[in-house]
């Protein structure tokens, strides 16, 4: 017998074992080192790549399902709040969405039919006067509802960490357990640039003392439900704080969507589908957004 690999075995399942636990009953989790650091590099060059075609637009800019969110900051001027669906242009971010890696930690929650409905990049850059999102449900965006069911057991929200996350940079803030509270009263306003307020917790009755950040290392891959209440401060630090955010769907539970797993096998993208940009066969051709 091979016990080292043996002992390796039983160490892979215990951890796969440990995340599946915990993301059913905190309604989060973090798996460890899932990417290298020389994977982490080429993501990393992807994001510089995809920030720098973002900063040649003067505001907010689509074409299809592709979408910079363009906006002015008041200390840094015009920055790249986040980018989705770049999937459809960069081979290295497609990469990565659809990496077997990802259907390994996704298969034992949703199956291996597997959809997607986020492809999202995020940047907070060091000295930006206020990148935030408040406390929200990722829920409140699956519009229409009918579309996406059984909402609480077939998505799965995920985000590779392309630097240290730690809460003086603006890491993801979560509540432990606020998955099984259903569908809550946050506040309906805007999410992006509104703060971690405690009061929107205190008026739901949970106790701010309760949420944690979600400290990740650069390839580490964080894991959360649609129902799990969270947000994220602003980066206080010296240190960029990127993350490439993919929210997969038990195929069967969903209307819209890429296919991103067939019986457990990648699939690459095609023409654009609908998933969330309602005029995406009204209005196909690119366009300034005015926000």
């Amino acid at each position: 017998m091979n016990t080292a690999a043996t002992t390796d075995r039983m160490r892979t399942r215990h951890t796969a074992d440990d995340t599946l636990e915990q993301y059913r009953t905190q309604g989060f989790a973090i798996v460890k080192g899932v990417f290298a650091p020389d994977e982490i590099e080429h993501l990393a060059e992807a994001f510089d790549r995809i920030y720098a075609q973002g900063m040649r637009h003067p505001k907010s800019f689509r074409h299809g399902n592709v979408f910079y969110r363009v906006a002015r900051d008041a200390n840094l001027g015009r920055v790249v709040r986040y980018m989705q669906w770049p999937s459809y242009i960069d081979d290295v971010l497609d990469r990565f969405r659809r990496d077997p890696r990802m259907l390994e930690i996704l298969r034992p929650l949703i199956g291996a039919d597997i959809k997607q409905i986020i492809n999202q990049m995020h940047w907070k850059p060091p000295g930006a006067a206020a990148i935030e999102f408040g406390f929200h449900q990722d829920i409140r965006f699956r519009r229409p509802r009918s579309a996406y069911r059984h909402a609480a057991t077939s998505y799965v929200q995920t985000g590779i960490a392309i630097d240290p996350h730690r809460r003086e940079n603006g890491a993801m803030v979560v509540y432990p357990g606020s998955h099984r509270l259903g569908e809550l009263a946050l506040p309906e306003g805007r999410v992006m640039d509104t703060p971690l307020r405690e009061h929107d917790l205190t008026r739901i009755g949970l106790d701010p003392a309760n949420a944690i950040s979600l400290e990740l290392d650069p390839g580490d891959v964080a894991l959360w439900n649609l129902y799990m209440v969270h947000g994220s401060g602003p980066n206080d630090s010296a240190l960029d704080r990127r993350l490439y955010i993919n929210g997969y769907v038990k195929a069967e539970n969903c209307d819209r969507g890429e296919w991103t797993f067939r019986h457990g096998k990648p699939v690459p993208l095609g023409a654009p589908v609908l998933v969330h940009y309602e005029d995406l066969y009204a209005k196909p051709e690119p366009r300034y957004i005015d926000d």
